[in-house]
């Protein structure tokens, strides 16, 4: 395989099928996702237990901890894996209405409010969202 010109290069995937989310409390990340972000519930897989949430182009696999009460919270510096999951929005308005929302909630813990990214036409956000799974939030600015 040529490296040198990564024109000749194409990709093997399309994008993201699902990803699947760890969570000590299934039902009310579940709530999180279909009540504050409207996302639809797609399926469940009671037995696993596991439910599906989709925002129509995403979808999120929520998996129940076998033993939440043991498990090891998070620590983006020092675990491998998920450093967070970043979702789209279509404006700064709508951004700047969900961090209102999130704010007052009492259930989300805000790492910091929409600001802008760099240099860039963004504005984003950092949160920790119910099941400690941390989530920003980009939108364009407008």
């Amino acid at each position: 395989m040529n490296h040198s010109n990564s024109t000749d290069l194409t990709a093997l995937t399309n994008g993201a099928h699902h990803i699947g989310l760890t969570v000590p409390d299934i039902n009310k990340t579940r709530d999180f996702f279909v009540e504050t972000l409207h996302f639809m519930q797609v399926g469940d897989k009671p037995n696993y237990p596991a439910v599906f949430v989709s925002d129509g182009t995403i979808m999120l696999t929520l998996w129940q901890s076998d033993d939440p009460e043991n498990a090891t919270p998070f620590d983006r510096k020092n675990n491998i894996g998920l450093h967070h999951l970043a979702l789209r929005l279509n404006s700064e308005v709508s951004l700047e209405s969900l961090h209102e929302r999130l704010d007052s909630s009492g259930n989300v813990d805000i790492e910091f409010k929409p600001e802008q990214l760099g240099s860039g036409a963004t504005k984003h956000m950092m949160c920790i969202i119910p099941g400690g799974i941390r989530i920003e939030f980009i939108a364009p600015i407008n």
